[in-house]
């Protein structure tokens, strides 16, 4: 008689949870190197002691609102700061099509705001110079980052496909595909999608230069 087997056993962690628990220990790793209470934490970033907390223990995956407050407390950008938090597998084959460095998009790494659907993907790697995202944005939903997450940065936007509004300080700009917007000093800015279509979008963030003292 042939055992049938169950894939989902109990104990069995799902690649969301092992993502999340990644990320917490990834938070709590940057915590204790810059030697901050949970306390200092929540006083740099905006974000909760509590909330805090359950990220750091795995029981509650952060919003990008918070994942933009934290990055920005720590001086990191969003891909920096979920780098650690997600499996980057490198492919070690001597099949030309396989070759160290290519990513293919079926594989792709990705993060999902579980709030708004909202999903980010990185297309360049840790060691590239620059961090490369596409974003995926749902119809009628928004994202909001504080100035804070674009204080270090130079940061430009690509429309793929469809609308997206982008907000900054308060000042509304509209895209369409093909348009591109390169953002100036650090501001709160929202990413809102006004259509009925999922849109599509690349960041690019680069760390801006330093001023000569």
């Amino acid at each position: 008689m042939s055992q049938i087997v169950d894939e989902e056993a109990p104990g069995t962690e799902t690649e969301d949870a092992a993502d999340q628990r990644r990320l917490g220990e990834r938070l709590h790793r940057l915590r204790d190197e810059r030697k901050w209470s949970l306390t200092e934490l929540a006083e740099e970033s905006g974000v909760s002691r509590a909330m805090i907390n359950r990220v750091e223990r795995g029981v509650s995956s952060p919003t990008a609102t918070i994942l933009g407050r934290l990055s920005g407390a720590f001086g990191l950008t969003i891909s920096q700061l979920l780098d650690d938090a997600l499996d980057h597998e490198v492919p070690r084959t001597s099949d030309p099509d396989q070759a160290r460095g290519v990513q293919r998009g079926a594989t792709a790494d990705s993060w999902t705001d579980p709030e708004t659907g909202y999903r980010r993907r990185p297309v360049s790697s840790a060691d590239f110079p620059a961090d490369v995202t596409e974003v995926r944005l749902p119809a009628g939903r928004e994202v909001a980052y504080p100035a804070s997450a674009y204080a270090f940065l130079r940061h430009c936007i690509w429309v793929v496909d469809g609308t997206l509004e982008v907000v900054v300080g308060g000042t509304p700009t509209r895209l369409g595909a093909g348009d591109r917007i390169e953002l100036g000093e650090p501001a709160d800015t929202v990413y809102r999608n006004p259509g009925e279509d999922t849109v599509r979008y690349v960041v690019v963030v680069v760390r801006a230069p330093r001023a000569r003292e």
